[in-house]
């Protein structure tokens, strides 16, 4: 009865929609992993981690000819991390996205709710999608797109719960922030300018007068070449400044540059390094912070597969010069196989130590495109760490650093229909 049911709410609501279209897909994400020194230097006396971690959800996109509606919930999990006979789950389902954009114009929108703020290359503002839950924002986003150039503002106020007194926030997140990016396409290449403008809750224990937002402000541009040329490119170039949370001067900047050549069809070539300044001996020295924090980007796909450097480690620290080769083989219709060395050293003094070097990491991605919407993924990565590494993680007990991984992707859709 209750199915009968709600097959006929459904032929209603198509039906009185008008010109609408309904998408209702799906997500299954099971990821294995083993652990042997994965974001830091293996210990002695430890075993290594082995677990299988799932991503499962429900997306539901409703668009209308004034209107774009989307709604996103998942369930992350490790597989056992409840008992079999549980009542209720360990995390339960939550709001990856909820989002309406108001379309005003075929150029003017309004973007409103939860959603997730990936640019260019996700440096500096990316979906994280490796990560099983990912990263979505709550904000008001303006857009304005007409012919080759595109306009973004977006701002976003945060605060823990309703209330009557106070404005302290106490979640790990942002208090304010507000961004404008601007992307102008041409011929041969297109470039983007993004100025944020971050502030993070600063909360004195002793004194609650002095609790206040402090701001920092990020400004760059990234470029690259048109992706059909044989040789391709790309460019970031940003600057920092402001004031981090501990009210400290900021003066930081991140540089790189990337080349990639096809030689064939099936085998492209790439080579790039990136500069991330930061501080000597690891500290904040006379209340300047020298270090560039990449706040919100997808630090995963950058300086190395293995989360070593600023993935939730590495903030204020003696920064990086990550130079890299990679190669990408396409070996079949459906696989590809991605390789990639990384050469890592200090962009700043190590102390105890006269050389910068860090270490060496070599990533391999295996990549199988079963069917339209079932993908698998394989990969290995090792870390040959130098004495820097062991200065900067305080561990010498010369142990290997390793990890494999093996993640399939279910991605079916439910349900559809088009527009009339």
């Amino acid at each position: 009865m209750r199915t009968n049911l709600f097959k006929l709410c459904l032929i209603v609501f198509i039906s009185t929609s008008g010109y609408a279209q309904l998408k209702v897909d799906a997500e299954l994400r099971p990821r294995f992993e083993y652990r042997h020194g994965f974001g830091s230097l293996f210990p002695d006396n430890v075993d290594a981690s082995a677990f299988i971690s799932q991503r499962t959800r429900l997306n539901t996109s409703f668009k209308k000819d004034y209107l774009d509606f989307y709604l996103s919930v998942q369930d992350i999990r490790v597989w056992g991390d409840v008992p079999q006979l549980n009542r209720a789950d360990r995390n339960g389902f939550s709001v990856h996205q909820a989002w309406g954009e108001l379309l005003f114009n075929p150029e003017f929108s309004l973007k409103l709710g939860r959603q997730v703020l990936s640019y260019d290359d996700q440096r500096i503002l990316g979906g994280v999608g490796w990560a099983q839950q990912a990263r979505s924002h709550d904000v008001a986003l303006f857009k304005y797109s007409k012919g080759n150039s595109s306009l973004h503002l977006g701002a976003a106020f945060n605060q823990d719960a309703e209330s009557n007194i106070g404005n302290v926030l106490t979640t790990n997140t942002y208090k304010s922030m507000q961004f404008a990016w601007f992307n102008q396409k041409w011929e041969s290449i297109s470039a983007s300018f993004l100025f944020l403008n971050n502030g993070l809750q600063f909360t004195d224990e002793l004194n609650a007068d002095n609790n206040e937002t402090r701001f920092s402000q990020t400004i760059g541009t990234h470029l690259k070449s048109n992706k059909q040329q044989t040789l391709g490119w790309m460019a970031n170039l940003y600057y920092q400044f402001g004031n981090d949370v501990n009210e400290n001067d900021l003066s930081a900047y991140l540089i790189s540059l990337e080349a990639n050549y096809k030689m064939n069809p099936k085998w492209s070539l790439i080579a790039g390094g990136e500069l991330l300044s930061g501080n000597d001996n690891g500290g904040v020295s006379d209340g300047e912070n020298k270090a560039f924090t990449p706040f919100y980007g997808t630090n995963h796909k950058f300086n190395g597969l293995m989360d070593y450097f600023y993935v939730g480690n590495h903030a204020n620290n003696i920064g990086l010069m990550d130079l890299y080769l990679g190669s990408v083989f396409k070996l079949g219709e459906d696989t590809s196989l991605n390789a990639r060395i990384h050469n890592f050293s200090a962009a700043a003094d190590i102390q105890g130590s006269d050389s910068k070097q860090l270490g060496v990491e070599a990533d391999l991605v295996f990549n199988y495109n079963f069917k339209k919407d079932i993908n698998i993924k394989a990969g290995y990565s090792q870390l040959f760490a130098s004495e820097g590494m062991e200065l900067l993680k305080n561990n010498v007990d010369d142990n290997s650093n390793y990890w494999g991984w093996l993640m399939v992707t279910i991605n079916p859709t439910l349900f559809t229909t088009k527009l009339d």
